[in-house]
């Protein structure tokens, strides 16, 4: 409808100007070029984006809350969980998310991922800080409701903090960053790809990540799922290893997926190219 108002528009202007209305059709053209002004500068706030925004919440505090909670209960338990079940409630969390909300905002469930596509001109920059202020909000609930549930003792947290040096957990959680949005670019933003099965290929590739990482760095790849643990219990020790990690690895995996999806096509269009960086944020 808006686009059919602004052709509209030009039309009538043109016309007036055919008809030698020259001072009053300039001020019909200026008048729609204002239309066309504030069309563009129109509030992103909408029922559509506000829904996306509420998928965001309630996916990012079911993940968090799943996640953690077996986090919580295995400390709590003596082990009942078993660290391959908390293995298995990561991965199968995000799955369940990714088919639930995925249709309705993208299930990114995580700043990192926002931002990654961002970058990539996938996901307009104007909607990062809301995304991540729902996802925010989603962590901080759950975490609200963990610590409700099983209390704040030191010896059951279900938050992540390094293992062993900083430097190490860091390096670990820039490959499982990257190794994610790798997978996430793969699936759901290459048409070559099973769209189908972009929930069961980013929840096994998170389940394999927690497998081997999370001895190490607690395999959080999710800056929301550190920093609101970390709020609610107060334990912030080695919080920016959990900003710079999954960060730098998301936004590295998604170029670096940027870079390979090109290989259909001859190595003289790459090359001859002055603007590959631009065609890569199109494509």
């Amino acid at each position: 409808m808006a686009g059919a108002e602004l052709a509209n528009g030009v039309h009538d202007s043109t016309v007036a100007l055919e008809e030698g209305r020259g001072g009053r059709g300039g001020d019909e053209a200026r008048c729609e070029s204002s239309e066309q002004d504030g069309a563009r500068c129109r509030p992103m706030l909408s029922v559509p984006f506000v829904q996306k925004i509420l998928a965001e919440i309630f996916g990012t505090y079911f993940l968090i809350f799943a996640g953690s909670a077996a986090v919580a209960v295995n400390l709590r338990t003596g082990g009942t969980v078993t660290f391959p079940g908390i293995c298995i409630v990561w991965g199968l969390a995000v799955m369940v998310m990714v088919y639930s909300v995925g249709h309705i905002s993208g299930a990114h469930l995580n700043p990192a991922v926002s931002i990654a596509f961002a970058t990539c001109g996938r996901f307009p920059w104007k909607q990062v800080p809301p995304y991540a202020a729902a996802q925010m909000m989603g962590a901080t609930a759950a975490s609200l409701t963990l610590r409700l549930l099983f209390g704040n003792a030191p010896e059951h947290f279900f938050g992540t903090v390094p293992a062993g040096s900083d430097v190490q957990s860091l390096v670990i959680e820039f490959i499982i960053s990257f190794n994610l949005m790798f997978a996430i670019s793969g699936v759901a933003t290459d048409n070559r790809a099973i769209g189908e099965l972009a929930g069961l290929a980013v929840g096994a590739t998170v389940l394999l990540n927690v497998l081997f990482a999370g001895p190490i760095s607690g395999a959080s790849m999710n800056p929301a799922r550190t920093l609101a643990p970390a709020i609610v219990l107060g334990r912030y020790k080695g919080i920016w290893v959990y900003f710079a990690g999954p960060i730098c690895g998301t936004v590295a995996g998604a170029w670096a997926y940027n870079l390979i999806r090109f290989t259909d096509k001859p190595l003289r269009e790459l090359t001859q190219s002055s603007s590959f960086l631009r065609s890569a944020r199109r494509s």
